[in-house]
């Protein structure tokens, strides 16, 4: 009997205390809880959702490139909605009855999902048209109009770099509660990559409104509002003028551009053509299917995605790994008979020879290059090629070839290396040796790499041995910068193995006219521009025109990277095109108006392309 009462008094006990947590609980509820209250009063309050301008993007210099302009979204609540007059709505919004149908029906879907929550029902209302509904609110329970920014650009320059911003879509609201359907989101480019800075932090204001559905106060003088909190500005790195003119010189060629300041990594101009016009794919984003449509593929960011060979260019590679591996020396001559003749051969363009290491790159011979390679890669101090091999893909690899760089530009491609692994599927283990993969001499076969790369790779040799990640955003507002792109990452080359390299790059654009120089057409007076040319061959159609540079020699501002696809020689072409951007960013103006027209004026995608016949 006094186990049973026990078990009273406990379950009693238990009783007590949970009738006491929920009186407490509705005490809380009903009288301390004004969250519930507001809950409760839907039918006299309205939320509406407070969208903040999102952040501005200036470049290096503070000018405006991307800014906002205001427009109007209609939002309709379905537990509002009441019967109205279509007609008058129909001509106030100038949409045809049968869309304002469609729109009906699809809130008559809804809602029961929607509830007292608001949808878009029209987005990107014109300013007189929401003035005009102002006036006539009262008419149209449920409806009122909303707010909003989109992007506004006074240049329309760098589409490709900034990105865009749309309407978010679902499998993203899954991924990302902040976001809910009419919301828009930044895709591609810095728009992408800062999205949450740009966006800020949404808010909420709650009215009072009348049995017109009139807004007659703020709901407790706006003690439960909370505010929007506006996007943060970003100085990105650009120089908008360079950016601009870039993109003039490459109108109606396919390829990019990449400039970068070699003492902080930061990228000055970025061109992947043809471009988009930003304005395009304001809002609703209309355009969009048209350009994924385009067989140019505008949308497509050549100079941080396409895999391309890099050519003669990376000569400079193996000359700097051959004289540290001391397989080669400033001294090392070898001649050049219009290739190199063993095995399946490479050709070369006719030029003065023999030549030492500087000539070679003045005249970017082939045949020297391949006798280069040969030497690293049969190597007598490591016990097998591919041990060679190995050594020298470490080098390629720490020169940031053949892995993302770490960029802030999204979706950056890595351009694979070849490797052991590769070599053994294509020629058979232990079956393949230097003469096997001959083309990597010259920047062909299994190796490639983006604009991206080349670039940076040009900015190495400009600081003698080291690169800072590139990067597009100098610092977000309110933000310290990010202290990775103040990080130094150091090629395995000795500091003294660039300068004769700098040599033979200075020769081929400033050597008298009769020496073989092959990059004479980029020179600038009183700047001392050093280059190297590329032709880099393609299977598929013309050669691809390709040329890396540096200024000044000393003290380098720039370097640069310019590769067009299909336009022949690296010295015709990519050549005169970097020289012109050099100029105009250290200059602040271009003299040679002849050689600017020249360029400028050429079309390589709706005439006949060129034929090119040249093999460096």
């Amino acid at each position: 009997m006094k186990n049973l009462a026990d078990k009273k008094n406990v379950i009693t006990g238990v009783l007590i205390l949970f009738a006491l947590t929920l009186v407490a609980r509705l005490f809380y509820i009903q009288v301390i809880d004004e969250s519930y209250k507001i809950t409760a009063s839907n039918n006299v309050l309205r939320y509406e959702e407070q969208y903040p301008a999102r952040g501005l993007i200036f470049d290096r210099n503070g000018k405006l490139i991307v800014g906002n302009k205001t427009t109007y979204d209609l939002m309709v609540i379905p537990r509002e909605m009441q019967a109205f007059d279509t007609t008058e709505f129909c001509r106030i919004f100038d949409i045809s009855y049968t869309y304002c149908q469609t729109l009906l029906k699809d809130v008559h879907r809804r809602r029961r999902k929607l509830g007292y929550q608001a949808a878009v029902f029209l987005k990107q209302v014109p300013a007189e048209l929401y003035g005009v509904f102002q006036e006539k609110s009262f008419k149209f329970p449920g409806f009122y109009v909303q707010a909003r920014t989109l992007r506004n650009y006074p240049r329309n320059i760098a589409g490709n770099l900034l990105g865009y911003v749309t309407e978010v879509d679902t499998a993203t609201i899954r991924r990302k509660p902040y976001y809910k359907i009419g919301d828009y989101i930044g895709k591609t480019g810095i728009e992408e990559s800062y999205e949450e800075a740009l966006r800020g932090q949404k808010g909420m204001s709650i009215y009072v409104r009348d049995v017109h559905n009139q807004i007659k106060k703020s709901y407790e003088n706006g003690n439960h509002d909370v505010n929007a909190v506006t996007g943060q500005d970003i100085v990105c790195t650009i120089d908008s003028d360079l950016q601009e003119y870039a993109e003039t010189l490459m109108r109606n060629k396919i390829g990019s551009i990449v400039a970068i300041e070699p003492s902080t990594g930061e990228v000055l101009a970025f061109v992947s053509s043809p471009s988009i016009d930003p304005s395009l794919l304001v809002g609703i984003n209309r355009n969009f299917q048209l350009l994924q449509q385009n067989p140019l593929k505008p949308l497509f960011n050549r100079a941080a995605m396409s895999p391309y060979p890099p050519g003669s260019v990376f000569k400079i590679a193996n000359a700097l790994i051959g004289l540290q591996e001391k397989t080669l020396t400033t001294e090392t001559r070898y001649g050049c008979a219009l290739g190199y003749k063993v095995g399946r051969g490479v050709e070369c363009h006719p030029h003065p020879s023999p030549t030492d290491l500087r000539q070679s790159i003045q005249m970017s011979c082939n045949a020297y290059y391949c006798h280069a390679f040969r030497n690293i890669i049969d190597n007598p101090k490591y016990e097998t090629i591919e041990d060679a091999f190995l050594k020298w893909r470490e080098y390629v690899e720490r020169f940031g070839f053949g892995k993302k760089l770490g960029s802030d530009i999204p979706n950056e491609q890595a351009g694979p290396l070849p490797s052991v692994r590769t070599y053994d599927r294509i020629h058979g283990k232990g079956r393949w040796k230097s003469l096997s993969i001959i083309s990597l001499a010259i920047g062909q076969g299994e190796i490639v790499a983006t604009p991206l790369h080349l670039a940076n790779f040009t900015a190495i040799i400009a600081n003698r041995g080291y690169y800072y990640i590139p990067h597009v955003v100098r610092h977000v507002e309110g933000n310290p910068p990010n202290p990775k792109y103040a990080e130094r990452h150091y090629a395995a080359i000795d500091t003294a193995n660039y300068d004769p390299v700098i040599d033979g790059m200075y020769m081929a654009v400033n050597a008298p006219p009769g020496s073989g120089a092959t990059a004479r057409l980029a020179q600038i007076p009183g700047i001392d521009v050093c280059g190297k040319t590329g032709t880099a061959q393609n299977p598929h159609g013309d050669n691809h025109s390709v040329f890396i540079s540096f200024a000044p020699r000393k003290n380098p501002k720039i370097a640069i990277a310019v590769y067009l696809e299909n336009a022949g020689w690296g010295a015709q072409w990519a050549a005169p095109i970097a020289s012109l951007m050099i100029e105009k960013y250290l200059n602040h103006e271009v003299k040679r108006d002849y050689l600017e027209e020249h360029v400028a004026s050429k079309d390589f995608i709706n005439k006949p392309k060129q034929q090119s016949h040249e093999k460096k």
